[in-house]
């Protein structure tokens, strides 16, 4: 019960004051080991904060890839400019039947993410399928984790003359605010073989 009052608290602090005031106040409690215990989980006090204070962002999606058993992985830098709409012109090729996975690695800067998921729908011919995977909460980063990396449960591409072909599909990073963090939309192409 004091956790979930804590949490409150700290969660209503982050909003309006820097991860290093909010820091300040939870020194206080050091003599309470489950306390301590929870606050370490969440990455709070552990390690300089490198926000950028010029970028308001919370959450910066630094890249994106594929990895596919076998094969080098397909990274996507969003750092660089125009990659975002690149995505959408330049089709991933997956091979009928392939097993593969998402990932992502990312940012946070300034307060606690809550609830991050990715949110994504495909279409091919006009039906949609749409997919959620939760990614979780995290604390700012620090000089000792400078960005996270979130691997996706694997999936395996659908397989036969009637799913090969072409598919668009939009996705976005949201949180439990229900702010997008990055919104792109990307395109892939069943094949035979690679």
């Amino acid at each position: 019960m004091i956790a979930l009052l804590f949490f409150n608290i700290a969660y209503t602090q982050c909003s309006s004051q820097s991860l290093q005031n909010l820091s300040l106040t939870l020194v206080s409690d050091q003599n309470d080991e489950s306390l301590r215990k929870w606050k370490e989980s969440l990455g709070l006090g552990a390690g300089k904060d490198i926000s950028d204070p010029n970028d308001p962002r919370k959450c910066i999606i630094l890249s994106l890839g594929l990895e596919v058993e076998g094969r080098p992985d397909i990274i996507i830098d969003l750092k660089q400019p125009g990659a975002v709409d690149a995505l959408k012109n330049k089709p991933f090729t997956i091979k009928e039947g392939a097993t593969f996975r998402m990932k992502a690695q990312f940012k946070v800067q300034h307060q606690i993410l809550s609830g991050m998921k990715y949110v994504q729908v495909v279409k091919r011919m006009g039906v949609p399928n749409k997919m959620q995977e939760m990614i979780g909460s995290y604390s700012p980063n620090t000089e000792e984790k400078p960005f996270y990396e979130k691997k996706f449960e694997p999936e395996t591409a659908p397989s036969g003359m009637i799913a090969r072909g072409h598919y668009n599909a939009i996705s976005k990073f949201i949180d439990d605010d229900h702010q997008t963090h990055l919104k792109f939309e990307w395109s892939f192409d069943i094949k035979k073989d690679w």
